[in-house]
């Protein structure tokens, strides 16, 4: 049986989790909370660890800083098997503090972002994307000038929008690249809003629900997968890369839209049961 091979570029972080019963107010006032803990972050370190939790050969382009942080970030990824080509800055690893409550909601604050003068793509990266079966290019300065290779390199490019609007112009370059969408549902006002912008896109779409699992448009016909339940959700940090690799792992192996989306689906509710980005094996 053939092994996915997927090349991943964008951003990894180190983040502190900060877990409360409920998120706080924005007036000045004490909360205490109900635990915290520090780990790996970004949406690329998601989609690579649920990657590689699936079989999947999984190649990594990101950014690091010089520091303890990136150090942390780097040894996560290398035991669960990632294969990382990581550009190390001067300046500090991304470290976020994610607020979190206990139904789903967060705040997500940005504490340090790694600056880049010019993004370097070495040889060794260009190879890994070459010989891919799938680019998932995620939202990233230094992650896109990969769009354009690997259109050059005829690799079938994935893109993972999160909770685009329809008309940020950040978002456009990967969404012209892309040959497969994902967002979530966060940005539109309703479901037909989100509906009619997948429809409008012209090429495999799909949209995460949240709760509500998830919903796709391809050539025209639209499919909707469930949430799976979830007896405990011990964290939701990763939920929606999970789905995305889930997807993606079993559109590489050959299934229709129907059995991807109930891939993703499960994949989701494994990660929400675990601690990490991706089920602990």
């Amino acid at each position: 049986m053939h092994k996915p091979k997927v090349f991943v570029a964008g951003p990894v972080s180190w983040n502190r989790l900060v877990s409360l019963d409920r998120l706080p107010q924005a007036r000045p006032h004490t909360v205490f909370a109900t635990g915290h803990r520090v780990a790996v972050g970004g949406t690329s370190a998601g989609k690579a660890l649920n990657l590689a939790s699936l079989g999947a050969d999984v190649t990594l382009r990101t950014v690091v800083g010089d520091d303890e942080a990136g150090r942390s970030v780097l040894d996560v990824l290398d035991r669960a098997g990632v294969d990382v080509i990581a550009e190390v800055v001067d300046t500090a690893t991304e470290q976020h503090l994610n607020l979190m409550d206990p139904h789903g909601g967060r705040v997500s604050i940005y504490l340090e972002l790694p600056r880049l003068r010019q993004a370097q793509h070495d040889d060794r990266a260009l190879a890994a994307l070459a010989s891919a079966d799938a680019a998932v290019i995620d939202l990233a300065d230094h992650a896109r000038p990969l769009l354009s290779a690997a259109r050059a390199a005829g690799v079938p490019v994935w893109c993972d929008l999160h909770d685009y609007d329809g008309v940020a112009e950040f978002h456009r370059d990967f969404l012209d690249a892309a040959d497969h969408v994902f967002l979530n549902d966060d940005a539109f006002a309703d479901r037909d809003a989100l509906l009619v912008f997948l429809k409008s896109l012209d090429k495999p779409a799909v949209a995460t629900l949240g709760a509500d699992g998830a919903v796709a448009v391809v050539d025209g016909a639209v499919h909707h997968v469930p949430a799976v339940p979830v007896e405990e959700i011990v964290d939701t940090n990763g939920a929606g890369d999970a789905f995305f690799s889930g997807f993606l792992v079993a559109h590489l192996a050959g299934d229709e839209v129907d059995s991807a989306m109930a891939a993703g689906a499960r994949q989701a509710a494994l990660c929400l049961g675990s601690a990490g980005l991706a089920p602990e094996l």
